[in-house]
């Protein structure tokens, strides 16, 4: 695939069967980030302080995701992976553009 390609097919999957599947990423992300919130504060209650229930927002989930794409790109060379990492580039731009961040 070319870089055209990887963006256009990112683009499909971000904006949308995904979303009308799922919803608004950064909705999905933010329940996401609570989730993952609750399993580390029980997993490990030493983080209790350094991550409250709400303390990881979508854009850090958005983000974190497009690190395990980068993880998996170090192993293999999908497509798959490359689209993914920059969907979920776009969607943790959009989230920091629409917070002020």
């Amino acid at each position: 695939m070319n870089r055209a390609e990887i963006l256009d097919a990112a683009r499909v999957c971000v904006c949308g069967q995904r979303e009308q599947e799922y919803g608004k990423p950064e909705d999905n992300f933010n329940t996401i980030g609570l989730l993952w919130s609750v399993y580390l504060n029980a997993a490990h209650p030493e983080y209790t302080k350094a991550f409250p229930y709400n303390g990881i927002t979508a854009k850090d989930v958005a983000t974190m995701m497009a690190l395990l794409k980068v993880a998996r790109t170090a192993t293999g060379s999908s497509p798959d992976s490359f689209v993914d990492l920059a969907g979920y580039a776009a969607c943790a731009g959009e989230i920091a553009t629409h917070d002020g961040e």
